[in-house]
């Protein structure tokens, strides 16, 4: 069996099904809206061996012991309390299971953050993320990310670096609609006023612009993939 935590729109826990096929697949997540759209997507892609339900992995009680994989795609960076999440994954999974997920490395190594940081601050001097602090980078240091999954119970850990490309959108409109509703992107426009804000989107589709491709908008990324076993 397969856990995919923070499934979303169940893009990850599909694919896992349609690899896993003589297994089940169990993706969690707490938007109501997202696990409506991955229930869709299984239905039209047929598969029958996943299912999805809305749960807090930092607290749901799973059965000990029930899966063979926990996977996650960028959903995992945003608990309260990533030692009590990682625990009651580690919980959750038979021994000898295994933690598959990806993650973003820092701001400074992912081009398309500092593009649209830059698009949005209209002048102010942004903060930088505290390391561990609820986000999408709260697992980027390495350091952190080992001591907290090894706390867990999790052994042969492994951080392999990934850096590919990140399209956005189709062309600059699309990419600066879809940026403009992503988490990052809305706290950078919270508190405008209606001039800084339409300044700041209108930065935000010129820098669109200035990566479009002809395979769409194009920018740098940087992850890690890290895996590790439960012993």
């Amino acid at each position: 069996m397969v856990l995919d935590v923070g499934c979303g729109n169940g893009q990850l826990a599909c694919a896992a099904a349609r690899t896993a096929h003589a297994g089940e697949v169990v993706g969690v997540d707490l938007s109501g809206p997202m696990l409506e759209r991955a229930r869709i997507r299984a239905e039209r892609e047929g598969l029958a061996n996943v299912r999805f339900e809305r749960a807090d992995a930092q607290v749901h009680p799973f059965e000990n012991h029930r899966f063979d994989l926990a996977v996650s795609r960028f959903g995992v960076m945003f608990f309260s309390d990533a030692a009590a999440a990682f625990s009651n994954i580690g919980r959750t999974l038979r021994r000898g299971g295994r933690l598959a997920m990806a993650v973003w490395r820092s701001p400074a190594e992912n081009e398309w953050l500092r593009a649209i940081a830059g698009a949005l601050a209209v002048g102010r001097d942004l903060p930088a993320p505290e390391p561990g602090a609820p986000g999408p980078f709260a697992l980027a240091d390495a350091a952190y990310t080992r001591g907290l999954l090894t706390h867990a119970g999790f052994t042969e850990l492994s951080l392999e670096p990934v850096d590919e490309p990140f399209l956005l959108g189709s062309d600059a409109a699309d990419a600066a609609g879809f940026t403009a509703g992503l988490g990052a992107a809305r706290m950078l426009l919270a508190g405008l006023d209606d001039d800084d804000r339409r300044r700041a989107l209108d930065s935000l589709e010129a820098t669109m612009a200035a990566h479009e491709t002809p395979d769409g908008v194009v920018f740098g990324s940087a992850s890690w993939v890290i895996t590790a076993h439960r012993p």
